[in-house]
C-alpha cells in the first residue's frame, strides 16, 4: 500500500463511520479494488485509523466528554460498551475470517438497507428526548444491539441507532449515543488491533507493523488525520440529513451499493 491507497481508505472511514452504511464494508470493498486486502498492515491500518474518527467525536462534543460533574455519562458508556468487548474477543477470529470475503458483506449491506427503509415508520412515538433520560438499562440493550455490526457490513452506527430507536429514542438522540458509544468501543477494538493483537501473516503485533519502516509510520499518521477531519465534516452532514429525511436515504444507498459491489466481486473481479 503505498500513501496515496491510504489516504483514499481514511477518507473511506471518515465518511462511513458514523453513517449507517458500514465503514468496515467499504474500507474492505476500496482495499479490495485496489488487490491489497490481504496485507496484514493493510487491516491493522482500516482498524488503527479509527482513532482519527474517535477524535472527531471527542472534538465535537468535548463539552459532554469533559464535563466529569456527570458522572451517570460515564457509567452509562461503560456499561454500554460491555457486550461488545466481551462477544468482540470471543468472535475476534471468525470476524477475521469475514473479512476477507467481500460477497457475504455486499449481501449483509443490501438487506440492511431494507431494514432502514422502514425503521423510521417502526419507532414512530419516541419517549426519550435527551441523553440524561437514558437509563443504564437502555444503555446496556443499545450496547447488545451495538453487537450485529460484529459481522462486517451491518454497520456499528446502525445497529446502535436502531437500537436507540427501538428503547424509545429519538432519531437525533439515538445517533448521538451511538457517536458517544463509538468512542470507547473503537477506543478498545483500536488499542487491541495495535498493542495485543497477533497477525497471521507476518506474526507480528500492529505496533510493529505500523514502527517496521518510514513509510508505514507516515501512513499511520496521515491516514488518522484525514479520518479525522473528514469525519467531523460527516457527523455534522449525518445529523442534519436524519433531521431532515430519516434513514430511508441511507438504505436506498445500502441496497444500491451493495448491489453493484455484489455483481462486482462475483462476476466482475
Amino acid at each position: 500500500m503505498d500513501l496515496l491507497k491510504a489516504i483514499l481508505i481514511a477518507i473511506v472511514e471518515g465518511l462511513t463511520e458514523y453513517l449507517p452504511v458500514s465503514s468496515t464494508a467499504h474500507m474492505i470493498f476500496t482495499s479490495s479494488y485496489f488487490g491489497i486486502q490481504e496485507d496484514d498492515f493493510v487491516k491493522l491500518f482500516q482498524v488503527s485509523i479509527q482513532f482519527g474518527a474517535i477524535l472527531a467525536v471527542v472534538f465535537l462534543y468535548w463539552k459532554k466528554f469533559f464535563d466529569f460533574s456527570k458522572i451517570y455519562f460515564y457509567i452509562k458508556l461503560a456499561c454500554a460498551v460491555m457486550p461488545a468487548l466481551v462477544l468482540g474477543k470471543l468472535f475476534d477470529d471468525k470476524i477475521e475470517a469475514v473479512l476477507g470475503n467481500p460477497v457475504p458483506i455486499a449481501i449483509v449491506l443490501i438487506v440492511g438497507g431494507f431494514v432502514l427503509l422502514f425503521i423510521d415508520k417502526y419507532f414512530q412515538n419516541p419517549t426519550v428526548i435527551q441523553e440524561e433520560n437514558i437509563t443504564i438499562k437502555k444503555a446496556v440493550t443499545i450496547g447488545f444491539w451495538q453487537c450485529l455490526a460484529m459481522m462486517p457490513g451491518t454497520s456499528r452506527s446502525a445497529a446502535s441507532i436502531i437500537g436507540g430507536m427501538q428503547q424509545g429514542l429519538t432519531r437525533h438522540v439515538a445517533a448521538e449515543f451511538s457517536f458517544f458509544l463509538a468512542v470507547p468501543t473503537m477506543l478498545a477494538v483500536t488499542c487491541y488491533s495495535v498493542f495485543l493483537k497477533t497477525y497471521e501473516h507476518s506474526q507480528m503485533k500492529g505496533y510493529e507493523l505500523i514502527l517496521q519502516s518510514k513509510d508505514t509510520i507516515t501512513m499511520f499518521i496521515v491516514g488518522n488525520i484525514v479520518a479525522f477531519i473528514v469525519a467531523v465534516l460527516a457527523i455534522k452532514f449525518f445529523i442534519g440529513i436524519i433531521k431532515q429525511y430519516g434513514f430511508k436515504p441511507w438504505g436506498w444507498y445500502r441496497i444500491v451499493a451493495g448491489t453493484l459491489l455484489l455483481i462486482y466481486f462475483t462476476y466482475l473481479k
